[in-house]
């Protein structure tokens, strides 16, 4: 539970002193912390567990949506906090990842201090990305797209031993493309060769599919946060095949 408490500085020297040096939390005698909140002299108080779900790796990614809540893109906590300071962060979502410290206010002597969410949306919108909208193609989302698993033989490998497979070979003119393109182990792929699957005596497990923007937003996503992918399976069409997907890699989680 969240409280707010008000705490002058001046009755607390060592609170102070670790606010100035740039501390974000500060533990109290009860098994609470102080959080500096962005009004002066206002403080949050917090259980000390829930602090230690919302410090994350600077790697971890922040998803943009625009206004109305469709997804964007992917941002880095830089990118992020340049949006907080140009004030063009209309609203956030998701769980606090990120506490980033600023400059030292020389009046005041505290230092800034921005909360950056797992979601923000961003003023304005991009309509175009919506509309008859197709991802470029790239191997990693492919292979993310097909679970990692090869569509010939079913059999689940890394990135390194996969490859982009034609269903209908480019030399007898099949196209580059996302409905064309599935992932293939290296031994399959090289055993199909410039033949059809029919041809080479294959089957194909699953149809290949165009990502919306949506999904592709997800196949692109590192280390995608529970709160992030459930914001971006509400946008994924219903007749996602995806949905199947990711409900069996979750089925096969928590056998492990």
């Amino acid at each position: 539970m969240l409280l707010r408490v008000y705490i002058p500085p001046a009755t607390n020297p060592r609170l102070r002193r670790d606010l100035q040096a740039g501390l974000p939390f500060v533990k109290a005698a009860d098994a609470t912390a102080l959080k500096l909140h962005r009004r002066k002299f206002e403080y949050r108080l917090l259980e000390i567990p829930a602090l230690e779900k919302i410090l994350y790796d600077l790697n971890q990614q922040v998803l943009r949506t625009d206004i109305a809540g469709m997804p964007l893109e992917w941002i880095n906590y830089q990118d992020a906090v340049r949006l907080y300071h140009a004030e063009q962060v209309a609203y956030a979502c998701g769980s606090a990842i990120y506490i980033v410290h600023g400059g030292i206010n020389a009046c005041t002597g505290l230092r800034s201090v921005i909360e950056v969410n797992s979601i923000i949306a961003t003023h304005g919108s991009n309509r175009s990305l919506f509309s008859a909208y197709v991802p470029p193609l790239n191997n990693h989302a492919l292979f993310k797209r097909d679970a990692s698993l090869c569509l010939y033989c079913g059999i689940h490998f890394s990135h390194r031993d996969l490859s982009r497979d034609h269903v209908r070979p480019m030399s007898r003119g099949g196209a580059d493309a996302w409905k064309n393109v599935v992932t293939a182990c290296k031994r399959c792929n090289n055993h199909k060769a410039g033949r059809t699957p029919e041809q080479a005596g294959l089957q194909l497990l699953a149809i290949p599919f165009t990502p919306t923007h949506a999904e592709y937003i997800y196949l692109q996503g590192r280390r995608v946060l529970a709160d992030q992918m459930e914001f971006l399976l509400a946008h994924f069409p219903r007749s996602s095949p995806l949905h199947e997907r990711l409900s069996k890699i979750d089925d096969a989680q928590r056998l492990v």
